[in-house]
């Protein structure tokens, strides 16, 4: 003890006396610094500021200016030819109280859409992140690259493959494959009957989805320290749905909830699937006419863009108030 307690006091005392003189005087020794380099300062915040410009400009200009036109032709009465005339809450009166089609076809299935397509892609986005990061790395590269491919994939060749698969003549794969198993008797117009469209719609949307929710959700489960998994078996956690619910989810909230605001956005977005799939706008008796579709009728088709931008001014306001009740649920106490 006593040789410890002396090589102690040798190094305090080397200590000591190696120390700057700056230090034994009690004087800090300051490092000079340019005024370009002083952290906050006016020359840094003017960088960031020159570095953040393209971005905001490009923000303002493809986000901030279209939404503020749509709000200002959702109150005129406006045909793309001749200056928009100022109607005032006409446009939005009629909406709720004069279009039939939007209120018994368009915002029931746009509902029901989202409901159903919204919360399945996005619970399949976490399990399906959750089964690749059990996967070692080369095979979990490739099956997240097809898994990711869909989302990536264009309406034209989505077009394509669905409706060959769907095809209503006798020789579409599905019919085909149905008529020689004997299910069914004659060729069923898939993409044509309001029995069938919703559906078709929602299938293809849930194999389309697992996109930038599905990478998030993927690389914050990959990210996550093996010692919490190791800590929680320790306190108790016995099996790999409580490793979810304890480990998993709590430690991903910010992917979560990226993934579920990129979920209601795409759902409610969704439109162009109906009318690719049934090759008309509207769709066959209005079974699969969503939001989107109903504002591009009215805005492409029939040129009345002052009651499409206030359609479109629903929609957003409709997705803000979604998205709003989301990050209430999923962030959190903290955040």
């Amino acid at each position: 003890m006593n040789g410890i307690k002396a090589k102690l006091g040798l190094f305090k005392k080397r200590g000591s006396d190696d120390a700057p003189q700056e230090e034994q005087t009690g004087e800090l020794k300051t490092v000079p610094r340019t005024p370009g380099s002083k952290i906050g300062g006016k020359k840094s915040g003017f960088t960031v500021f020159i570095l953040l410009l393209p971005y905001l400009l490009a923000f303002c200009i493809f986000i901030v200016l279209p939404v503020i036109l749509a709000i200002i032709l959702s109150f005129t009465d406006f045909n793309s030819i001749s200056a928009p005339s100022f109607t005032g809450l006409l446009n939005y009166i009629r909406l709720f109280t004069e279009d039939e089609v939007f209120m018994q076809h368009v915002i029931p299935n746009t509902l029901l859409f989202s409901v159903i397509a919204g919360p399945v892609g996005y619970f399949l986005s976490f399990f399906l992140a959750w089964l690749l990061a059990q996967v070692p790395k080369g095979p979990r590269t490739i099956l997240a690259l097809c898994i990711y491919a869909p989302s990536l994939t264009s309406g034209v060749a989505m077009q394509v493959v669905w409706t060959a698969i769907f095809s209503g003549d006798p020789n579409g794969y599905l019919n085909a494959i149905l008529l020689k198993l004997g299910v069914i008797s004659e060729a069923v117009q898939w993409l044509q009957s309001g029995d069938y469209l919703m559906t078709i719609m929602i299938i293809v949307t849930i194999w389309s989805s697992m996109g930038l929710g599905f990478l998030s959700m993927l690389s914050g489960i990959l990210n996550i320290d093996p010692e919490l998994y190791e800590a929680a078996y320790m306190d108790g956690m016995r099996n790999r749905f409580q490793e979810i619910i304890y480990v998993t989810i709590p430690s991903i909230k910010p992917q979560m909830l990226f993934g579920a605001v990129m979920a209601v956005v795409n759902t409610f977005q969704a439109g162009a699937i109906g009318v690719e799939l049934s090759g008309s706008n509207p769709t066959p008796n209005y079974n699969g006419q969503l939001i989107i579709n109903h504002i591009q009728d009215y805005g492409y088709i029939r040129y009345e863009m002052g009651y499409a931008a206030a359609i479109s001014v629903v929609l957003l306001i409709l997705i803000y108030i979604v998205s709003k009740v989301i990050m209430k649920v999923l962030s959190s106490k903290d955040d």
